[in-house]
């Protein structure tokens, strides 16, 4: 008798499972109502194993579907941007070296005035030789050109002097497979000629099997010197503009007013000013964008600051580089 009692008491309990109702998640008491008490435990679990599953599988397919187009907005956007400086690249060379329609000279026909003025502003270089003839150190006679068209070069290369330090950190700069500081030598001499090609190939995607390469001896000299070269190349554009409106006063170059009168005939006929002004521009745009994407290499109590400085010509590429944070490995 007390078997049977026992027995009895055991199938009670495993036909009404009363703490079932407890634990179930709101999902799936629908479908536990239609279940019949008798079923077995092993068919209810499967039933609501195969619920679950198709809703897990629906949630997948929802969030996949997500981040396939955000990443095929993202590529669209890429390739867009990479058209543009590609094109950017083909107008700057076809427009300012061969065309015969900019201001002054085409490459194929330049004169020898052009040839001995850009001798001369390269002998002018940073006013070195002006500023030693002026204090006596005559070794040798710097050119005396008009101080605007000498202010324009060496303002222009100035700023691409303080590019070095943030092309060797720039964090995208390996996706370039090329030279570094070939490219930053060219850049030097040719400006955006190498540079817009730069600001494309670092669009590419990151290559996976990519492994970083070896500091150069010249990257690690930009780098750990970085406040060095932030002075040099920002006390030489202040001086530019300076020199452009005031340098040479005894030289008979005329007033502020009589300079400007000339820079815009000088931007009207000479094919290496006309060509200055279209680095400036793109200066100004891949100046921010540059800084604006490697903020991680900067001091992190001011990283506000250039963050907004970016923006500025010149100032912004100065600050960047004075507050850069070269105990960092960048």
């Amino acid at each position: 008798m007390a078997t049977a009692t026992l027995i009895s008491t055991v199938n009670t309990n495993f036909r009404r499972p009363t703490t079932f109702h407890l634990k179930t998640p709101p999902l799936f008491r629908r479908q536990e109502e239609v279940v019949s008490f008798n079923s077995k435990p092993l068919e209810l679990q499967k039933r609501i194993s195969t619920k679950n599953a198709s809703v897990c599988s629906a949630s997948r397919r929802s969030t996949t579907t997500t981040d396939a187009s955000v990443s095929e907005l993202d590529d669209n956007t890429r390739r867009v941007l990479q058209c543009a400086l590609w094109t950017a690249e083909g107008v700057y060379i076809i427009w300012l070296f061969l065309l015969p329609y900019a201001p002054g000279d085409p490459v194929w026909a330049i004169s020898s005035d052009t040839i001995n003025s850009l001798i001369g502003l390269s002998l002018n270089f940073f006013f070195i030789l002006p500023l030693m003839n002026s204090v006596g150190i005559n070794l040798i006679d710097a050119p005396v050109l008009h101080p605007m068209s000498e202010g324009l070069f060496n303002f222009v290369i100035g700023w691409t002097f303080m590019f070095a330090p943030l092309l060797f950190t720039d964090r995208n700069r390996d996706r370039y497979k090329g030279s570094l500081d070939v490219l930053w030598g060219f850049q030097m001499f040719l400006t955006n000629t190498f540079l817009i090609p730069y600001m494309a190939i670092r669009l590419n995607k990151p290559d996976t099997e990519n492994t970083p390469k070896k500091a150069s001896q010249l990257r690690s000299v930009m780098v750990n010197g970085a406040p060095v070269v932030g002075v040099v190349g920002g006390a030489a554009c202040l001086i530019s503009i300076l020199w452009a409106l005031y340098g040479r006063a005894d030289g008979n170059f005329g007033g502020v007013a009589d300079r400007w009168e000339f820079l815009v005939s000088y931007l009207g006929s000479e094919r290496l000013a006309y060509a200055f002004i279209w680095d400036i521009c793109l200066y100004i745009v891949f100046q921010p964008w540059l800084i604006g994407e490697n903020l991680q290499n900067v001091e992190k109590s001011k990283v506000n600051l250039v963050k907004y400085v970016r923006f500025v010509p010149v100032l912004g590429l100065v600050a960047y580089i004075l507050c850069l944070d070269v105990d960092e490995d960048v």
